[in-house]
């Protein structure tokens, strides 16, 4: 007996296809651009086999795009979003001219943070980054506005209880100290709405920067401030490899 392929929603498969988001493909549906089997569908739930169900776009065969991973160095002051209501700037700001296919952040770094970033067109790869629990480690460099101590750091592994929810990180060491600020290394296994931010308040602690330097075993390295590039299929793959990345211990700078 041949096994056929399980059903899944229409939306969801473009999606899957490396086409679309989701939401942008029920869209094309809704507005009666997709044909299924040479007959139009607008329900974005609508069952179909994918390999076996034919898919017309725009009256175009829709055929599976081969997975693209990007990284890119955030800039600060960029939304990670595709469109912002308020009509900031956004990170596709850093594509504009680029030969890409559609591209989906995978994850998210806040308006006022910067560092690694990535994107890609495959949205299952993206999930065994940033489901919880099961996506990768991420790695951070903060910038804090005051000397910390011992106690500090271990405090933030302890965690706190924050609007209802425990945040906590996974390692907290310092990096280099100035004069008045120094630099963190923080590992979140998970990451919440500004996370390491909402944490470091709790303790009285400003956040001066806030930098992204590495996914797994993946860094940022000298990917200059708002460049991107592909990443090939060894790099993806470090992106969900769990092993830690080492960082230079304790420095003393005066600053």
């Amino acid at each position: 007996m041949i096994l056929k392929p399980p059903r899944h929603g229409l939306a969801r498969v473009i999606s899957k296809m490396g086409l679309a988001s989701r939401t942008q493909a029920a869209h094309w549906v809704r507005e009666g651009r997709v044909r299924v089997n040479g007959r139009a569908v607008q329900d974005a739930e609508y069952p179909i086999r994918q390999g076996m169900d034919r898919i017309e776009i725009d009256d175009q065969p829709a055929a599976i795009v081969a997975r693209v991973v990007v990284m890119l160095n955030k800039p600060r002051g960029l939304v990670t979003t595709a469109k912002d209501e308020r009509s900031r700037d956004t990170v596709y700001a850093c594509f504009e001219g680029a030969n890409l296919p559609w591209l989906a952040p995978v994850g998210r770094l806040d308006k006022a943070s910067e560092g690694l970033l990535l994107f890609t067109n495959d949205p299952e790869w993206a999930a065994r980054i940033t489901v919880p629990k099961v996506g990768q480690n991420k790695t951070y460099h903060v910038q804090i506005n005051r000397l910390p101590e011992p106690a500090l750091l271990k405090a933030l592994e302890r965690g706190a209880m924050i609007d209802g929810e425990l945040l906590a990180v996974t390692s907290a060491r310092c990096l280099r100290l100035g004069v008045r600020n120094a630099w963190l290394e923080i590992i979140l296994d998970e990451g919440r709405n500004r996370h390491i931010r909402r944490l470091l308040a709790a303790f009285e602690v400003s956040v001066l920067r806030l930098v992204r330097v590495a996914i797994g075993a993946l860094c940022l390295g000298d990917l200059g401030k708002g460049q991107w590039r592909r990443l090939g299929a060894d790099e993806q793959a470090m992106a969900q490899s769990p092993d830690s990345v080492a960082y230079p211990g304790v420095s003393q700078e005066r600053r």
